[in-house]
């Protein structure tokens, strides 16, 4: 069992998280079903799913919800990259949080191997 609390990718992925909220807090009123809800759950699912496998007994079921993690990342930088080409948010925004998205997957996979 892992300490959620100690572990990098979790403090990353609740950054991630925090700053994805004060993101969409910017988006329009008539995505707040749309784009920000998903947006925000994506994002709150990376510290989340990280913090429920670190629960778990064994190395195999962490690697289960460290994949899922990995998955969430993809769909946000999907949904962020479709607010940017619908013109909610900057270029200059989607580079900022892309890049952050993606080093934080390395993070999981680097640490999903030592996991398997």
């Amino acid at each position: 069992m892992h300490n959620f609390r100690k572990l990098t990718i979790w403090k990353n992925s609740m950054l991630l998280a925090k700053e994805v909220y004060l993101t969409t807090s910017t988006f329009p009123k008539e995505e707040k079903f749309g784009l920000v809800s998903q947006m925000n759950r994506c994002s709150v699912s990376v510290p989340s799913n990280i913090a429920e496998g670190s629960s778990r007994s064994s190395n195999k079921e962490f690697a289960h919800f460290i994949k899922i993690s990995i998955g969430s990342l993809f769909e946000l930088e999907t949904q962020l990259t479709l607010s940017n080409e619908v013109g909610i948010i900057s270029t200059e925004a989607l580079d900022t949080l892309t890049t952050k998205i993606i080093t934080l997957q390395k993070m999981l996979l680097r640490f999903l191997k030592t996991l398997e």
